[in-house]
């Protein structure tokens, strides 16, 4: 089950509490203080990590508390100090607090922030130790931890994102080109949730494509399964409009591209802004060649023929997501 936000609890752990203790041995029969400090409280640490694809486990768990440092003991001993409670989520994920305000934005697998630090072990009475004050029988407390609400959502990283309207073809276009197995039916709204594909071009080339939810007209404002999945095509480097060339359409497939670029619009001014190419679906269906002939007399630009049932014209559109997504990435390290 795919989950995309979570809101969760975390606290860091207590520091141990100093010492007090006097050293007792044969032959020293005053040996002065000896206690130890008290150990660090554990961090609350949040990872961003590839092995990880949804925020459920922390639905499902939404109160984190790191372990307290041990107490100091005698004989100087330091108390142990407790180990970090690293909560893994996927890359991608923003962090929020209470107010809104930005915490982190992990973005790269092995990136990590500690959201909240561990108290400090207390000093045992050791170090209260003076000349004139030989037997001190005061330590310190340990800091008590930090805790905080956090606001977790996931917005996923993709080379290309795929929009369309429901039963475009999407499903089976990414299941062609990648390992990615989305579920595939004939009736509207099969996909529910983001799924996730690896294409491979060549070696050393490949690109992760990321197919949404189908969107309808009034997505903007809840209507079919909303705009909730649409935060996942804001990281996208290039869009592709899939569009359906079967005859006999209630809408052109100009028409619905028209459409879906004002739902992405409505929705976020980056999405509009987004390099684009778009490409012609089921161009294995009879009567689809007229269909397709109607659209690409309404565009300059290249329309790509494609039927993921044959694989006609999938390496070309391959090949031309890949220069386009290259060609952003360019454009975002030249800014």
């Amino acid at each position: 089950m795919f989950k995309d936000e979570a809101k969760i609890y975390v606290r860091s752990g207590d520091g141990g509490n100093g010492c007090i203790s006097f050293l007792r041995e044969k032959y020293k029969p005053k040996g002065g203080p000896d206690g130890g400090d008290g150990g660090r409280g554990g961090d609350v640490i949040i990872r961003a990590s590839v092995h990880c694809s949804t925020l459920l486990e922390l639905i499902r768990r939404r109160k984190l508390v790191a372990r307290n440092g041990e107490s100091g003991k005698g004989k100087k001993c330091t108390g142990r100090s407790a180990d970090d409670l690293v909560i893994e989520v996927p890359i991608g994920t923003i962090i929020r607090d209470d107010a809104g305000e930005l915490v982190a934005d992990l973005t790269e697998h092995g990136c990590e922030i500690a959201v909240v630090k561990g108290g400090k072990g207390g000093r045992g009475n050791v170090h209260f130790a003076t000349s004139t004050h030989q037997t001190p029988r005061e330590a310190e407390a340990g800091q008590k931890g930090e805790d905080k609400n956090l606001h977790l959502d996931l917005k996923l990283i993709a080379d290309v994102g795929l929009v369309g309207f429901p039963n475009a073809g999407k499903s089976t276009l990414l299941s062609r080109v990648s390992a990615a197995k989305p579920k595939i039916a004939d009736y509207p709204f099969t996909t529910l949730e983001p799924q996730l594909g690896i294409a491979e071009l060549l070696e050393y080339k490949t690109l992760v494509i990321a197919d949404i939810p189908g969107l309808i007209e009034g997505a903007h404002k809840g209507i079919g399964l909303g705009d909730r999945f649409l935060r996942h095509i804001e990281r996208t480097r290039t869009l592709l409009y899939v569009l359906e060339m079967t005859p006999d359409q209630e809408k052109t497939p100009k028409e619905s591209l028209e459409i879906l670029q004002k739902e992405l619009r409505s929705h976020s001014k980056v999405l509009s802004e987004k390099p684009y190419l778009i490409a012609a679906s089921k161009m294995d269906i009879p009567g689809s060649e007229d269909v397709y002939e109607a659209l690409s007399k309404e565009f300059d630009q290249k329309i790509y023929k494609i039927s993921s049932v044959t694989g006609q014209g999938l390496k070309e559109l391959l090949f031309g997501l890949f220069e386009s997504a290259q060609n952003s990435k360019n454009n975002e390290e030249s800014k």
